[in-house]
Formats: C-alpha cells, sequence, structure tokens
C-alpha cells in the first residue's frame, strides 16, 4: 500500500543527473527532461539543465523537503513530471523516497553513476568491498561502527563542513593517524580533491558537493571495539546499572537481531542492549524503556558516543510501549511488576523473540512459571572474573544470572 496512487499510465520520471550537467546525460535521460511538463530537483539540478533544451516550468524543492512532499506531487499529478536527482537516485536519494511514496511501478528511473562509484573509480578502491555511509539528514556519529583498522570507508555528508567533523570525529575515537581524502564536483569541470590525515586536518572548507574517503588507521592505544556484542563495560557511563560484559553477549545471541529487525528494551539502564542491538547492522533499530529522566539522558550519551545515535528513549514501560509490534523484546528490569509481562507479549509481533534476565530469587520464581506455561529455555550463567588478591590472583564471582528466551507463537 502507497501513501499516493499516481497514474501508472503516466509514471514519474527520476533523472539523475551529475555535476557534468546536460553533457552527461544519455538520450534516455534528455528525452525524460525535454518531454515533462514540468521539472521538480534542488536550484543546483535545475540549473544544470540549459533554458533552451525545455519548455517545461521548474520547481525548486521546498524546504523541509520530506513533509511537503506528498501536496507538491498531487499539485502535478495530472502532468508529466519528471525529478532531477543527484548521480544514482536510488542511492541514498529521492527515488528511495518516491518508491516508499508511490510505489516502483509509478517511477522510471535513469540512472548516472553515483558519487561512490565515481569515487571508488578515482582512488582505485572496489566498491562491493567499501562501505558508504551517509551522514545526510543523520548525526555523522553513525560511521563510528564501521571504523577498523585497514579498512576503507566513503562518507557522504551535507555540506562542506563535513570533511572537518569528520577529522575531529576520528581523532575523537583513536583514528587520528587516519588517512582522509575529500572528493568534490566528481565528473564535472570543476572536480578536485584534497587530502591530509584526520588529527593534523587543517584544509579550509571546500564544495558542498563532495564525499570522504576515509583509509582507516587505529592507534595502538585505542579501545577496539566491534560489532559484535560484549563491548568492554568501561566505554559505557552511567551510574552502574548495566548489563555485563559477558551476559550482555550472551543476551543479544539470544535476541538474535538480523538487519532491519526493531527490539524493545524494558529497563534500559545504561543503554547497552539496545546500542549493541543496533551496532550489529546499521538497519537495526530499538527503543529504550527507562522511568528516570538521568539514565535516559545517559542512554543517549552513551549511543552517540557507539555510533547509534537514534535509538528511541521513553518513558517508563508498559505506559510507554506504542508503536510498531517489535521483532524481539529485552526485560532488563521490572519483570517482577504487575502486568509487564502481559504487556510484553502482548506487544511483540506472532513470530518475536522474548529474552529475560533475572538475578533475584523472585523474579527467578517468576521466570520459572512463564516457562511453564510458554515453553522456551531457560539457562543459568555464573561469570567470574579473575581479580588479585595480595600478591595471587583470585577469582571473584559476578551475581548468578538466569536467563529465559522464548518465541512467541506465530498462530
Amino acid at each position: 500500500m502507497t501513501e499516493l496512487d499516481w497514474p501508472l499510465e503516466r509514471p514519474i520520471s527520476v533523472v539523475g543527473i551529475g555535476a557534468d550537467g546536460w553533457d552527461g546525460l544519455g538520450g534516455t535521460a534528455r528525452r525524460a527532461i525535454v518531454e515533462a511538463d514540468v521539472l521538480l530537483g534542488s536550484g543546483r539540478q535545475l540549473a544544470l539543465v540549459p533554458e533552451g533544451e525545455t519548455g517545461a516550468g521548474r520547481v525548486a524543492w521546498p524546504a523541509p523537503l520530506v513533509p511537503a512532499l506528498t501536496g507538491l506531487l498531487k499539485t502535478y499529478a495530472g502532468e508529466r513530471v519528471c525529478v532531477l536527482a543527484s548521480g544514482d537516485p536510488m542511492f541514498f536519494g529521492i527515488g528511495v523516497t518516491l518508491a516508499r511514496l508511490v510505489g516502483a511501478r509509478a517511477l522510471r528511473v535513469v540512472p548516472q553513476p553515483s558519487s561512490a562509484a565515481l569515487a571508488c573509480a578515482r582512488l582505485g578502491w572496489a566498491l562491493a568491498e567499501t562501505p558508504v555511509v551517509s551522514a545526510v539528514g543523520r548525526r555523522l556519529e553513525t560511521v563510528l561502527p564501521e571504523l577498523a583498522d585497514g579498512r576503507r570507508v566513503l562518507v557522504l555528508g551535507p555540506d562542506e563542513h563535513t570533511p572537518a567533523q569528520l577529522a575531529e570525529l576520528l581523532a575523537r575515537n583513536g583514528f587520528g593517524a587516519s588517512m582522509l581524502t575529500v572528493l568534490e564536483q566528481l565528473g564535472g569541470p570543476g572536480e578536485r580533491s584534497a587530502s591530509g590525515t584526520a588529527e593534523n586536518w587543517d584544509l579550509p572548507a571546500g564544495d558542498a558537493l563532495n564525499i570522504v574517503a576515509v583509509e582507516c588507521v587505529a592507534q595502538p592505544s585505542a579501545v577496539r571495539l566491534s560489532r559484535l556484542p560484549g563491548l568492554p563495560d568501561s566505554v559505557y557511563s552511567g551510574d552502574g546499572q548495566l548489563t555485563k560484559a559477558e551476559v550482555r553477549t550472551l543476551t543479544v545471541a539470544a535476541l538474535a537481531p538480523a538487519p532491519g529487525e526493531l527490539l524493545w528494551d524494558v529497563g534500559g539502564g545504561s543503554g547497552t542492549i539496545a546500542i549493541e542491538w543496533c551496532r550489529t547492522h546499521s538497519s537495526c533499530r530499538a527503543v529504550t524503556f527507562e522511568h528516570l529522566d538521568t539514565r535516559r539522558e545517559q542512554i543517549a550519551v552513551n549511543a552517540a558516543a557507539l555510533g547509534v545515535p537514534t535509538i528511541d528513549m521513553r518513558g517508563a514501560a508498559p505506559d510507554a510501549f506504542g508503536g510498531p509490534a517489535p521483532d524481539a523484546i529485552f526485560i532488563g528490569g521490572g519483570l517482577t511488576q504487575d502486568d509487564m509481562f502481559d504487556a510484553c507479549w502482548q506487544a511483540l509481533r506472532p513470530g518475536g523473540r522474548l529474552v529475560a534476565n533475572t538475578v533475584t530469587a523472585e523474579s527467578e520464581s517468576l521466570l520459572l512459571t512463564l516457562a511453564a506455561a510458554h515453553g522456551g529455555t531457560l539457562r543459568r550463567f555464573q561469570i567470574y572474573r579473575a581479580e588479585p588478591l595480595g600478591g595471587f590472583t583470585s577469582w571473584r564471582p559476578q551475581l548468578p544470572v538466569t536467563q529465559w528466551s522464548v518465541v512467541k507463537p506465530s498462530g
């Protein structure tokens, strides 16, 4: 079901146009522009089409665009509409938004090479092996989970200030020796590039149309932060209310995140489970429920510092429940609260997973009752950590954790 019912006999043409403008367009793209009644695009994109080539009306995108897009298209529903986009419209572009809005059958997309393809062509990098992070409309911290020593990453930024901001972010997170190459106006007559290390970045702001290539170099002292769960406890700040690394690893594994899935983290604490769920893949999403304002603020700090700043933070469960049904729910606190499990079970989508951890006898007793009623798997973990004892080493036990994991029936 699409939001806008667009006539299929008159599909919207979505034409990619590069920095080389009209000269770089093929015959199909030119015909789509020439035959249009109205051209929609940014001021920069519209200016790339010579006045004498088409008599179509030109309408620059309003700001903000997305909230106004449906109304704008309805205005021109009876006309032949051509939308101009940068490069490949389906590569972090307007084509993706339009496909959601009117459906793929109502579009005729004519792409040009994307900025990532052009950047890899200039650098000699394998495009299929190079991750691309878009910071357009997103916080720049989303690049952090992609960083690893020796890795190559491309970063799309919103403006000319992105390279300097990225350099500062890398230097602050143990990747100051990384090499940054800014590529501007790729494919056009004004194409240029400039390079430097993150920690010594002093190049002035250039063109707003740029992509930044990063050759990652980790400092020897940098904490290794994998996408796998079990990050060091020390990378989290807060009041100490957190699931410890060993149990966190076992918990996220039991939750079994897959790309694009949504987690509800009930009793967020320091946000560790939601954060490490989201770090497993860039499309994973999470909502964390925490009744204390101070902890919600701390979760936001931790989430940004670890590269997943889009986690949705809400108040106390179950009062703050709402929205799309989650694919998985973790109950890390409040299990013994009246109706907490029932509310979680009802909210969970059929086929979804629920995992609950307990450390008290009362909550463990409840887990046994729930497992008897709903099935699933019960496990108990006892973690020991080595600690000095005089001149020797002793094993210090952590609180034992009982874990219940269960899949909600699909029927």
